[in-house]
Formats: structure tokens, sequence, C-alpha cells
């Protein structure tokens, strides 16, 4: 189905089991109005989490919900807290609004960065909708089966200098520090992917679980949130024009598949 919002800032398919999996950073689309304060190098969106709801397609034939953004994340990033509160104090990273790329290319034209005004304007258009969205099915979900999952769907270049030093491990597994899901699950994923083979994997590091994580996973009231930041290389061309992989792609779909459905399982155990 489609969000009933006017016009439509996101997009929510329902599906049958307590597993909802959101993609907050899928969107690709910069309004109008909004492009035309922006630089050449902003309407490129390089900082998309590239082609996700195709990678995750089996979740959808699995029976998930899943939740994904019509808009991208430089008109406003839908994984930070409301307020713009850095998640990681003192390391360097993009906010609220961001205002450069991941390689610290400048977003906005000269004299045209967001106010506070604007700032507010956006997050009531953009922010808040898909947040009510999130809230509103992981309710639903709960209320119909007791526990739900929330697996946050993310992925990023797998050098990005300004936030890790050299080659990101390929599965990044978030779980605030074990805070968002039932105990030790991060942990058991990453470990599946390294019996697995052919991939690196780590839980809790760089990447320990955005906002989104870290506000709705809340275990004790059986809602277990995980994140996964999956390098780009794994599944995808990394440079423009961000060619989905087939044959990547292929490769990785039954991990993926056997990670989402562990994690369901033991969700479900809790």
């Amino acid at each position: 189905m489609t969000a009933s919002t006017t016009p439509p800032v996101f997009s929510l398919h329902q599906g049958s089991l307590p597993l909802l999996i959101s993609i907050p950073h899928l969107g690709t689309q910069i309004p109008a109005d909004i492009a035309a304060t922006m630089t050449p190098v902003a309407r490129r969106t390089d900082d998309c989490d590239w082609h996700l709801d195709r990678l995750y397609e089996f979740a959808k034939r699995m029976g998930a919900s899943v939740l994904a953004p019509r808009y991208a994340r430089y008109v406003i990033d839908l994984n930070r807290p409301p307020d713009g509160a850095n998640l990681y104090p003192g390391q360097d990273t993009t906010g609220l609004l961001p205002v450069d790329t991941f390689d610290k290319e400048p977003l906005y034209l000269d004299g045209h960065l967001p106010d506070d005004a604007e700032v507010g304007r956006r997050r009531d258009q953009y922010w808040t909708p898909y947040h009510t969205a999130l809230k509103g099915e992981l309710a639903a979900l709960k209320a119909k089966h007791g526990k739900v999952l929330l697996w946050e769907a993310h992925s990023i270049r797998s050098h990005v200098p300004r936030f890790f030093e050299g080659r990101l491990p390929d599965f990044n597994f978030g779980t605030s520090n074990g805070a968002s899901a039932v105990a030790g699950l991060g942990d058991e994923l990453a470990a599946m992917v390294e019996r697995h083979g052919g991939y690196t994997a780590i839980a809790n590091g760089r990447f320990k679980g955005g906002y989104i994580t870290r506000e709705y996973g809340q275990p004790a009231q059986g809602v277990h949130a995980v994140q996964l930041e999956l390098s780009q290389i794994t599944y995808m061309e990394e440079h423009m024009p961000y060619a989905y992989d087939e044959k990547l792609a292929a490769k990785i779909e039954p991990l993926m598949e056997a990670l989402v459905t562990t994690a369901l399982e033991r969700a479900k155990a809790a």
C-alpha cells in the first residue's frame, strides 16, 4: 500500500510477519524548491543507500512490512534525532539536515544554508510522517503478534575516510551495544557471516545503530531492533552510475535471508 500523505513522502508495504524492514536512506528525490538552493553535487544524491529495496525483495516475499522514504537524506536525515544531536559524540558525522557530502563537498550554494525555520518545516513535512508511520506499523505488528523485529536496512561505500579508516567490514551489525535487541543477537549474526565465509562482519563497531535503532529498539517491551550497515561493494558498483550487480546480489541474498530469519526467530523467542 502507499501512504496516504499528500504528496506521499514514504511508501509502506504491510506484510504478515512480525517484521518491519525500515530503509530510511533509500530515497533519491529532492523537491524542486530545495534543489534550487543546492549544488550540482547534491543533486547526484551520492550518499543514498542504493538499491536496498531491490536487495531486500526477499523480505517482502517472506511476509515482511517494508517502509521506505521517497526523498533523499540530503532533504532530511530520517535516522537522526529530531533535535539534531550527534549520536557519536566526538566523531565526525552528518546531521539532521546535512550540509555536506560524505566526502565533505558542500550541498548548498553560498548563502543558502537552511535556517532554523527551514529545519522545522522539513522536520514537519518529511521526518515526522515517516516516524509516525514507523511507530504505527510497529504498534500494529506488536498488537497482532506480541513481539516484533525492526530491521534497519542501510548501506555505505566500503571506503569513506571521513567516518572510518581503511575498508569497512562487509556486514556491520548494530544493536546499540546490546540494548536494542535480545542479548547477544548482534554477535550471533556476525558469527553467522563469518561461518558462511567470503564476507567479513562485526557487531557494534563503528556503526552501533542510529536514532531509529536506539529509539525504537525496546526489547523489554517486545520490540527488537537491529541495524545492518552493509558495505555496498558486496552487491553493487560503488561509483557512478551506482549500478546494481545482479551476480553479487544473487550471491549475498541467501545469506541476507538467513540473517533476517535468524533475527526474527530470536526476537520471537525472547
